[in-house]
């Protein structure tokens, strides 16, 4: 078959500089600008340089040079976060991106080094079916070695826009990791017919692509419990600054009260980092001095209750403090957690949530001994570490539904969000997107969707800047509030579908299809060979 189209032969003459090339292309594919179309080329084209690579080791070499790339654009909203703490230069942030890149450029770099160990051929359907199945294991592994950086899964690409879910539609039978296996072995293919030059079956793939992309959602069930989101646009200077605590409190009070006479059972969402008053009881007095009410957690808690009213419910982000005595015998705050807690209308705790997936370097720094004599610290403000929670845990809060919580970055967890022993009626994602400019917010609500989709479960996200939302357990958005929006979402939440496939089996699913796809890469091999 023909192989000489001019952009495979310039590819293939200079395979470094199209490794990196291929690799920031591959990374339009992510929100906010959604070129899914150029994402599946570029994989398919790097999966192609690949294949023809000499060896395994440059199959390797090749891989990381994608893998930094595509990284480096991908996570450069974590540069942004730099610029709002006053403990490192700022520019340090645009050294932290692409060496956070370095490290996970090693997962596309070991799919491509199986796929070739594998497939010695050069480029064929078993090298791109391989190459799928040893992209499900990478990006798996991706999600919990070293604690885990699970952001941005390459089958985000295939997420469709607010009012349908695409391909991702896919998700509850595959998992977000093989979805991701799913779009590397589509882009293969793309690439594959036109180096064959097989334009009918191109054009029909091409066609299907964006059917699936564009196909409507149908119809979903209306719920019956009342929710309100509060969106207060709250600024990152602003937030953690004593000057500003008592205003702050003041736009979400505002934003949260009951808009008619009704009765009705009603969650009210406040974000992530919106609270700054301790609610619980038990701590040296010092520290309720350092909020704004009054110094006593019993009065802000019965504030919170009355800026609901009657018949609400509050779930609002929160710190609790875990307090030791040093060896003197002083009682301090050894640890902080990161919470969701619930509080009725008369002001009284109907439980907390602490979160797990704790940010490194932003939540807690790692080994701290070392780096902190360095001039290294967290960027969430505060001398004191955070303490991770326990995991996925289900708050039953009555008529106001069961309620599961995943705090900001948690929600990226594919497989991790959802307790399958006590599975709840919605996800609530609280998060502080400010920190993370104009690419992480997008790129956050696309995983909230995804997530969604997987375990057929709605989520409500109440964000401090945007972008807060209602998605429906098909991965629709039904309603949201930009960026930079103070505003409200009054409406139901949506109804939970039956548990999926994935919420049944987790990513024992992805694995298996990645297995699914490495024996259909062997016997296109078998095929080829006879």
């Amino acid at each position: 078959m023909a192989s000489g189209l001019s952009l495979f032969r310039k590819i293939d003459a200079h395979p470094r500089i199209a490794a990196l090339a291929l690799g920031l292309l591959s990374a339009l594919g992510f929100q906010p600008l959604g070129l899914w179309p150029i994402a599946l080329l570029a994989v398919g084209l790097f999966a192609l340089l690949a294949a023809r690579a000499r060896s395994w080791v440059r199959a390797f070499q090749l891989g990381w040079l994608f893998g930094v790339a595509h990284f480096t654009l991908g996570n450069n909203w974590i540069a942004t976060a730099f610029t709002y703490q006053a403990e490192m230069p700022a520019m340090l942030g645009w050294i932290a991106v692409p060496l956070l890149a370095l490290y996970l450029a090693v997962y596309p770099a070991l799919a491509a080094m199986v796929a070739r160990i594998i497939v010695k051929t050069g480029s064929s359907w078993g090298f791109a079916l391989v190459f799928g199945g040893a992209w499900i294991v990478t990006e798996w592994m991706r999600g919990w070695v070293f604690t885990g950086y699970a952001w941005n899964p390459f089958g985000m690409v295939l997420l469709g826009p607010f009012d349908r879910p695409g391909l991702a539609a896919l998700s509850p039978v595959l998992g977000t990791y093989a979805l991701s296996g799913l779009a590397v072995t589509l882009g293969c293919a793309l690439v594959l017919l036109a180096r064959e030059r097989n334009w009918l079956a191109g054009g029909a793939t091409a066609v299907l692509l964006v059917a699936g992309m564009y196909w409507p959602a149908g119809e979903a069930g209306q719920g019956k419990l009342l929710v309100t989101i509060a969106q207060p646009d709250i600024r990152q200077p602003t937030l953690s600054n004593p000057q500003f605590y008592e205003a702050n409190f003041g736009r979400l009070a505002r934003l949260s009260p009951r808009l008619d006479d009704s009765d009705a059972p009603r969650i009210v969402l406040w974000p992530e980092s919106g609270m700054v008053d301790y609610l619980r009881e038990g701590y040296p007095q010092r520290y309720y001095d350092r909020t704004t009410a009054l110094g006593s957690p019993a009065y802000a808690r019965r504030r919170l209750g009355a800026s609901v009213g009657e018949g609400s419910v509050l779930l609002t982000g929160a710190v609790d403090l875990e307090i030791e005595a040093d060896e003197s015998g002083w009682l301090r705050a050894a640890g902080a957690r990161n919470a969701v807690t619930a509080v009725d209308e008369n002001g009284e705790l109907l439980g907390g949530y602490a979160k797990a997936h704790l940010v490194p370097y932003g939540e807690y720094l790692p080994m701290r001994e070392w780096l902190e004599p360095l001039g290294l610290s967290r960027l969430v403000a505060g001398s004191i570490d955070f303490w991770p929670g326990p995991g996925p845990r289900t708050l039953d809060l009555g008529e106001h539904g069961r309620a599961g919580v995943q705090i900001c970055y948690e929600i990226v967890f594919s497989g991790e969000v959802v307790d399958p022993r006590d599975r709840p009626d919605y996800i609530f994602n609280p998060s502080n997107d400010g920190w993370f400019g104009a690419f992480g917010p997008p790129q956050h609500l696309a995983q909230a969707r995804m997530r969604a989709i997987e375990e057929g479960l709605p989520v409500l996200r109440a964000t401090t800047t945007g972008i807060s939302a209602v998605i429906d357990a098909r991965g629709v958005v039904r309603q949201h509030l930009g960026r930079h929006v103070q505003d409200r979402i009054d409406t139901v939440v949506p109804p939970a579908r039956e548990p999926t496939l994935f919420a049944r089996i987790g990513n024992l699913l992805p694995l298996a299809w990645s297995l699914v796809f490495m024996l259909a890469g062997f016997i296109a091999m078998r095929r080829q060979a006879s």
